[in-house]
Formats: structure tokens, sequence, C-alpha cells
């Protein structure tokens, strides 16, 4: 096993680490670790982030249930139309998409460039949700949710369809839509998103990509359980650490993963 191989499970332990002690923002690393450090394509990164982002999602949204912070109907009537766009996104666009999307000026505009750019123009908002101090409710009594259907079919079908291009879950787009468009307590939403990540991060990998690629399952599995056990280190750190602070600088550096991209792919790809 090579050097930066080994870097890369420790990041695949150390996205773990960050979900068990901060409560997300670890799995959108999940396509940056397997694109530089492992090397793989922009359409087997993404796919392989879905599997890792909806696991461990379903296993945050699970732990919130528990506690009473996952509205079902809730995530059923959201969920539903994101399943719809990320399925779509991953089963017919991204395996038509050819190589290169146009050229313009001798500059070749690539597939790579496309899914990989928006995912670090995304990867802005995701990081200053994190840097933005959660404020607590004032009241203790429960609002009355109540569904604007016609936007939340709209939001669902668009945070689905993100999420088939870029590989990550839209924690930071599907959280304020509950609270907008179905006045959902924050707690409740935070718990409900996870849901709604993992039924359509696991549903567009499986009915999408699992039906139109070849998965390696061993390394996803040795992947995947180097991150579930990063989660149960994370929860037991977050016993002695303030997960607030944390949360805080995670923010800044994913903030400098998403220029780090945009450099990689614009400017260095362009030179090699």
């Amino acid at each position: 096993m090579e050097l930066i191989e080994i870097i890369g499970y420790i990041g695949a332990l150390a996205i773990g680490v960050s979900l068990g002690l901060i409560g997300g923002g670890g799995s959108i690393l999940a396509v940056p670790v397997l694109a530089y450090l492992f090397s793989v394509n922009e359409k087997v990164a993404t796919a392989y982030s879905l599997f890792i982002v909806g696991t461990s999602s379903l296993v945050g949204g699970i732990k919130q249930h528990l506690k009473g912070y996952v509205d079902w109907r809730t995530a059923i009537v959201f969920g539903l139309p994101a399943i719809v766009g990320v399925t779509v996104i991953r089963h017919y666009v991204v395996p038509a998409m050819p190589d290169i999307l146009f050229t313009t000026a001798g500059f070749e505009f690539t597939r790579r460039m496309a899914m990989f750019g928006l995912f670090a123009v995304l990867m802005i908002p995701a990081a200053f949700s994190m840097l933005k101090k959660q404020k607590e409710p004032l009241q203790d009594a429960p609002k009355k949710v109540s569904y604007k259907y016609s936007l939340i079919l709209i939001e669902g079908l668009v945070v689905g369809a993100i999420t088939g291009m870029i590989g990550a879950g839209g924690g930071f787009l599907i959280i304020p839509a509950l609270v907008l468009l179905a006045n959902v307590e924050m707690k409740v939403a935070i718990g409900t998103s996870l849901i709604i990540i993992a039924f359509k991060s696991l549903m567009g990998f499986f009915l999408g990509d699992a039906l139109t690629m070849e998965i390696d399952w061993s390394f996803l599995a040795k992947f995947t359980s180097l991150s579930f056990l990063g989660i149960f280190i994370g929860s037991y750190l977050s016993n002695f650490i303030a997960g607030e602070k944390l949360k805080k600088g995670f923010g800044y550096f994913i903030f400098v993963m998403a220029i780090f991209i945009f450099y990689m792919e614009f400017f260095v790809k362009q030179e090699l």
C-alpha cells in the first residue's frame, strides 16, 4: 500500500471523526479524498461519496430518531422528490455526459470541471452554514407543521439533482427548506434532514450508479468502515472537546478546500 493511499484511509477515518464530533460536514470531504488521494474519476468519486454520505447520515438519523428529533412524514414529503431528482441524474444524466462538454478559445470545459466546479461552489455556503452560530428557539411550544407542497416538490427535485451531480448530501440546503417550507423546528429539521440525505443518497447510488458502473465493493466497504469507526471515535471525543469551536474551524477548512478544488480543476489541470 502506497503512502498516499494510507493518507487516504486516514482521511476516511477523519471524515467519521468530524461527523462524530460536530454532527455533520465531514461527508463533504469524501469527494476530494477519493478524487485526490485515491485518484478516482469524477463519476466514481461522486458515486462512492453518495454511498458514504448515505450510510453515515443513516447512522446519524437513527440516533436523532431515538431522541425524537425526526419528523417522518416531513421526511417522506420532502424526500420522495429528492430521490427522484438524484436517481434521474445518476442513472441517466451523468452516464450520458461526454468527457468534454464544450471547447472555446482552446479552453476545454470537461465533465470533471462541471461536476467538481459545482461541488467547490456549493462548498462555500456549506462552510458559511458551519461558521454561523445556531440560535436556540426561544419558545418550547411545538410549531404546527404545515406544507407548501409545490415549493417542497421543486426544492426536493433541485436538491436531489444537486446531490446527484456533486455526491454530497446538501444538508445546508435541506435544513432551511424544512424550516421555511414546512415550519419544522430547527432541532427536528436537523434530524429529519439526515434521514432525507440518507435515503436520497443511497437510492441514487443503488438505482443509479450500481446499475450503470462497476463498483469496487471491497474498497468501498473498507472506506466506509473506517468512516464508521471515526464516527464512534468522534462521538467519544465529543464528551471532552467543545464541538462549537471545532465546527467553526472545520467551516474555515471547507472554505479552503473549495478554493483548492477550484484551483486544481481549472488551473492545474489546464497546465498539464
